[in-house]
């Protein structure tokens, strides 16, 4: 049987993410990156994780911490909500997505993001990340991981608002 990629696509893993996880080939869209980086995430794979961020989103970046965190969830769906085409001048782009994993105690749990890409020297980055303001959402603060949306519902992630404060 074939390894299917965890990104979703249907793909076979050599066929899919595996090349750009590899760097044997680069993700020449930011739906491409996200779903190599989605797929680096199942693997607790830090550092094309860290190599395929730039900006902010690098600099705050906590490779323990993160580890930490992702070792134990088990990865279940990501789905594309929107990926429009890349802007006119080709070096920015936007993805929303949703990934679905569980914890060890059973829990499942949503990341719903709009993450920005720029290509830089050809490659593209992720920059930032943001929570789309959809529906009101209530979190136990307790439970809430340093990548999920805030609890109090500015839209940003926990990291980047209360947890910060």
């Amino acid at each position: 049987m074939l390894d299917m990629c965890p990104c979703g696509s249907k793909l076979e893993y050599t066929n899919c993410c595996g090349p750009f996880i590899l760097e044997t080939l680069l993700p020449s869209t930011p739906e491409q990156l996200m779903r190599s980086r989605y797929t680096a995430f199942t693997q607790a794979n830090i550092p094309y994780i860290m190599k395929t961020m730039t900006d902010t989103a690098l600099d705050e970046f906590d490779p323990i911490g993160f580890k930490k965190w992702v070792t134990p969830l088990q990865w279940e769906a990501l789905e594309i909500l929107s990926a429009p085409p890349t802007e006119e001048d080709g070096l920015f782009g936007e993805v929303e997505f949703i990934a679905t994993y569980s914890t060890t105690d059973g829990e499942s749990f949503d990341i719903h993001e709009r993450s920005r890409f720029e290509k830089i020297g050809g490659k593209w980055y992720y920059v930032e990340g943001e929570t789309p303001r959809t529906v009101e959402t209530v979190y136990n603060t307790d439970k809430i991981g340093r990548n999920d949306p805030c609890h109090c519902g500015s839209g940003r992630k926990y990291k980047k608002c209360c947890l910060a404060s």
